[in-house]
C-alpha cells in the first residue's frame, strides 16, 4: 500500500486535530473542575470544624472568616472574599457527604452551579437540580433560569395525573409541566386569537422551547397534516420523545380551555395512534397549551380520566416567586378536587 493510498485530505486532518484538542480540553476542564469543587468542600469542612472548636466565643465564626479571608488573599490573591468563604462554608453545611455530589455528575457542575443549587431549601429539589444539571449538561445560566421559573415544582404539579406508560421506569411526571414558562418568546401577554404568532415564535426559538419541554424531545413538524378518506386536519406542533418512545402532539390555544379543545385533542391523539404510530411506539401523548383552565371543565371532561391527554397553562413572562407559587397551588387544588 502506497503512502498516497493512506493519505487523508488536509480538511479531515485538521478536523481530527481539532477533535483531539476539544476532547482533551474538555477532559482537563472536568478534572480541574472536580478538583476545585472538592477542594472548596474540604475548605468548608475545615472552617466548620474550626468554628465548632471556638463556639463558646461570641462572633467567633465571623472573626474566623474575616481573618481567613485576609490570610488567603495575601497568599493567593483574589477569590477568597468573606462572601465567598461563607459560600464555601455553606457548601459543606448543605452537602456534608461529598459522595452525594459525586453520584450526580459533579464533574459537569461548576462552582457557579453549586452556589445556585445549595441555596434551595428543599432537599429533593436540590437533588433534582444536581442530577438534571449534571446529566443534561445545563449551563449555569440555564440552571438559574430553570430555578427561577420553578422547573422542578412545575413538574411536581402534574404528578397526580396518569403516570404510567408501557415503560414504567419513565413516569410522565418527569416530562409534563403545568404551567410552562415561555418568557423567551418575547411576545405580548395577550395573544387572544393569534395562535399563528405564538407558533411562529416557538419555531423561531425552537432550541429554547425544547429545553423548556424537557429531556428527550425532538422536533418533528409544524402544521402536520393528518388525512382521512374525507377530511384533512392540521396539528400545530409534533414532537417525538425518544425516552418515552412516543409522539407528542401539541395544540396551541390563546384562550381559556374549552370542551371543544379537549375533544379536538382526543381526536388528534386517536388519529395519530392509528395513522402515524409505529409498531414499537408507545401511545401518542397530547398536550393542550392554554392561557387558563376552568376547574369544572377539567373535572367533568375526559381530561379527568384520560391517560394520553394533558392541558397545561403557559406564561409568556417569567412569573414572580409569589405568582408561581399561586399558580402551582391552584393547579394542585384542581387536581385534588377531581
Amino acid at each position: 500500500m502506497t503512502s498516497k493510498n493512506i493519505e487523508l485530505p488536509e480538511s479531515q486532518f485538521f478536523a481530527d486535530i481539532q477533535e483531539i484538542l476539544r476532547a482533551g480540553r474538555e477532559g482537563a476542564y472536568r478534572s480541574v473542575n472536580t478538583i476545585m469543587v472538592k477542594t472548596y468542600w474540604q475548605i468548608g469542612k475545615r472552617i466548620v470544624e474550626q468554628e465548632q472548636q471556638g463556639k463558646e466565643r461570641a462572633n467567633y465564626g465571623e472573626q474566623l472568616i474575616v481573618g481567613l479571608s485576609r490570610y488567603l488573599s495575601d497568599c493567593f490573591g483574589k477569590g477568597f472574599s468573606v462572601a465567598n468563604l461563607k459560600n464555601i462554608r455553606q457548601f459543606y453545611q448543605v452537602f456534608p457527604v461529598f459522595d452525594e455530589l459525586a453520584t450526580h455528575c459533579v464533574a459537569n457542575l461548576a462552582w457557579t452551579h453549586i452556589r445556585l443549587i445549595m441555596r434551595l431549601d428543599d432537599e429533593k429539589e436540590r437533588r433534582y437540580y444536581l442530577q438534571e444539571a449534571g446529566q443534561q449538561n445545563w449551563s449555569s445560566r440555564l440552571l438559574e433560569r430553570n430555578i427561577k421559573s420553578g422547573y422542578y415544582r412545575r413538574l411536581l404539579s402534574s404528578q397526580n395525573h396518569s403516570t404510567e406508560l408501557a415503560q414504567p421506569t419513565q413516569p410522565l411526571s418527569e416530562f409534563i409541566k403545568d404551567p410552562y414558562v415561555l418568557e423567551f418568546l418575547d411576545v405580548p401577554q395577550n395573544l387572544s386569537g393569534k395562535e399563528s404568532i405564538l407558533e411562529f415564535n416557538i419555531i423561531t426559538h425552537l432550541q429554547k422551547f425544547l429545553l423548556e419541554l424537557g429531556k428527550g424531545f425532538c422536533f418533528v413538524a409544524r402544521q402536520m397534516r393528518i388525512s382521512t378518506e374525507t377530511s384533512h386536519f392540521y396539528v400545530d406542533l409534533v414532537f417525538y420523545n425518544y425516552l418515552l418512545k412516543c409522539f407528542v402532539v401539541i395544540d396551541l390555544k390563546t384562550e381559556k380551555l374549552t370542551h371543544q379543545d379537549i375533544g379536538q385533542m382526543d381526536m388528534y391523539v386517536r388519529m395519530f395512534d392509528e395513522l402515524k404510530r409505529g409498531p414499537s411506539d408507545n401511545p401518542t401523548l397530547g398536550i393542550i397549551f392554554c392561557t387558563d383552565k376552568d376547574e369544572t371543565i377539567v373535572k367533568y371532561s375526559m381530561l379527568q380520566e384520560a391517560k394520553q391527554i394533558f392541558a397545561s397553562k403557559y406564561k409568556t413572562i417569567l412569573p414572580t416567586e409569589i405568582e408561581l407559587a399561586a399558580m402551582i397551588d391552584q393547579e394542585s387544588r384542581e387536581l385534588m378536587s377531581g
